[in-house]
């Protein structure tokens, strides 16, 4: 039975939410990104000048972008594209005379937007669920304007800010809700006049040009690799790793990044998304879930609590309680992996910093920061404290921890 820990708070500051007030932190709005406050108070706290900083699971590039503000050099890794894209954009310096050019480039772009039929739009499966059948009509319009003056998302971080503004925009006029695991839809998609979602579209680019004009004191870059496996051109290079991996919860990054990918053609089919869910930990989309049922283990030598509570799981009277069992085993066994790996980029005393959350499956909990720990002490990391950070608005007796240790 969870204990329950009733004197921790729920903490908002220390959630996404928290993210919309700061400038580009607020560009696109991801449900598992974590706090901009909780990452500052651990840089403050682990790191000193000239430290160089690891985020092995990279997101919405919370931990680079705050690295950078604070003046550090960081590195972070990734294996979806469109993060990548997306963080890469964000950790910029830009140049404020250019923006301004950009700025007016962008205005006398949007002054002629024809509004047509023949323009393309996403090949989303039952896409009217999620857009107007006139909306989407408005926005296909103003994606084929956007691609005539800037042409599609590419390596120009200058007219990628403009791709930036579309993705969000795609985002607020849809009718889809991600405040839970399964994603729902309102009734009836909501039907946006040209007007609006133009003014939307100007209002949502000039914040993000104003705070692309703040200048960053480091730097950061994402770069694709896959965590469960981690290669290094440079071996004990980071002093410190920030980071919040995907929790074992159902939850994917591709369920919510989808309508994004697929506008900005980061994806091309449903297939796609579920391939890539699978390479990632914690992938639970499509065809990754399928894929479950012919996984093997990789490392045998796991904590013994994750085998109890796996073997709950599968005893469960539901359909889909081995497949759970085999997900929840399948986590914990790429996250061995990843801090086996880990150990070769860390010079010696590296403090790590590992933001996660527990999980429920049919009552029985999943105790995540505790077989985490267990996990690291295992491979040879030292000093492992597991800190109470919050209570999630979620089920009863869900929190989320921050699983310290160092690296000697």
């Amino acid at each position: 039975m969870q204990t329950e820990l009733f004197d921790i708070e729920r903490r908002s500051d220390y959630t996404f939410k928290y993210n919309a007030n700061f400038g580009r932190h607020g560009w696109l709005r991801l449900t598992p990104a974590y706090s901009v406050k909780l990452v500052r108070e651990i840089i403050a706290e682990d790191c000193k000048k000239g430290d160089k900083i690891l985020d092995p699971f990279s997101g919405t590039a919370t931990t680079g972008l705050v690295a950078s503000e604070m003046g550090f050099s960081s590195v972070l890794y990734e294996i979806n594209p469109f993060l990548i894209w997306l963080g890469n954009i964000k950790c910029q310096n830009f140049s404020i005379s250019e923006l301004v050019l950009l700025q007016q480039q962008f205005d006398r772009c949007l002054e002629i937007v024809e509004v047509s039929n023949d323009n393309w739009f996403p090949p989303i499966h039952n896409i009217e669920r999620w857009w107007h059948v006139d909306t989407l009509c408005v926005l296909a319009s103003i994606r084929q304007r956007l691609v005539e003056t800037f042409g599609e998302p590419n390596g120009n971080h200058y007219h990628n800010l403009v791709w930036v503004a579309f993705s969000r925009l795609i985002i607020e006029t849809s009718s889809a809700a991600f405040n839970h695991i399964s994603m729902s839809f309102k009734e009836n998609a909501t039907l946006y006049g040209f007007s609006h979602i133009i003014l939307l579209l100007k209002t949502i680019f000039s914040h993000i040009i104003s705070s692309a004009k703040v200048q960053l004191a480091g730097n950061s870059e994402v770069v694709q690799q896959n965590s469960k496996d981690l290669t290094f051109e440079k071996e004990s290079v980071f002093d410190t790793v920030i980071t919040s991996p995907p929790y074992p919860n159902r939850i994917s990054y591709i369920r919510e990044l989808r309508p994004y990918m697929y506008w900005v053609k980061f994806l091309k089919n449903g297939s796609d998304a579920g391939q890539l869910d699978w390479e990632a930990i914690g992938g639970t989309w499509g065809t990754a879930t399928s894929n479950l049922k012919k996984w093997q283990p990789v490392n045998t030598n796991l904590p013994e609590q994750l085998y109890e509570v796996c073997e709950k799981i599968k005893a469960s009277e539901d359909k889909n309680s081995e497949i759970m069992s085999l997900y929840v085993h399948k986590y914990f066994d790429d996250m061995y992996s990843h801090f086996a790996t880990l150990r070769k980029s860390l010079k010696y005393n590296a403090k790590i910093n590992y933001i996660v959350g527990n999980s429920s499956f049919y009552g029985n909990f999943v105790d995540t920061e505790k077989i985490l720990s267990e996990s690291m002490n295992k491979i040879g990391y030292k000093r492992i404290q597991i800190q109470n950070i919050r209570r999630r608005n979620t089920k009863k007796g869900l929190y989320e921890f921050n699983v310290r240790a160092v690296w000697d």
